[in-house]
């Protein structure tokens, strides 16, 4: 285990309880809600509950460090829906109502750094491939 391995898990666990606290908070704030701004926003009402499940299990397997490859590709599509259809039009910086898209960017960069990275030392991934 080096330094390297130490920063991998400080971003897999932020990440992911990031992405879990957003699910959770969906779920919590009453889910309708976020299908019915699913729906404004063009998209079909029912990926709230699919974005929202992503989100919290998603998070869930992010932190332990299992499924982080694919958990991260799911995470990057994510935050690519919510850079291209909700917040491009309202900037980076947002537009002093709403927030514009620079979390989504960076939590776009953190899940495509797991789907492109080494497993770690400390994660279920690296555990469970080197069992023998």
């Amino acid at each position: 285990m080096n330094k390297n391995d130490i920063a991998k898990l400080i971003l897999r666990v932020v990440l992911g309880l990031t992405f879990f606290i957003h699910g959770l908070v969906k779920f919590q704030g009453g889910i309708a809600n976020t299908a019915g701004y699913f729906d404004s926003l063009g998209i079909p009402g029912f990926m709230a509950y699919v974005v929202a499940t992503i989100e919290l299990l998603g998070g869930l397997a992010m932190i332990i460090g299992i499924g982080t490859k694919i958990v991260g590709i799911l995470f990057a599509i994510i935050m690519l829906g919510a850079i291209f259809i909700a917040k491009l039009s309202l900037g980076f910086l947002g537009n002093g109502q709403m927030a514009g898209y620079e979390l989504d960017v960076i939590l776009l960069a953190a899940s495509v750094y797991f789907v492109l990275a080494d497993r770690s030392v400390l994660s279920a991934d690296y555990k469970l491939a080197n069992k023998g």
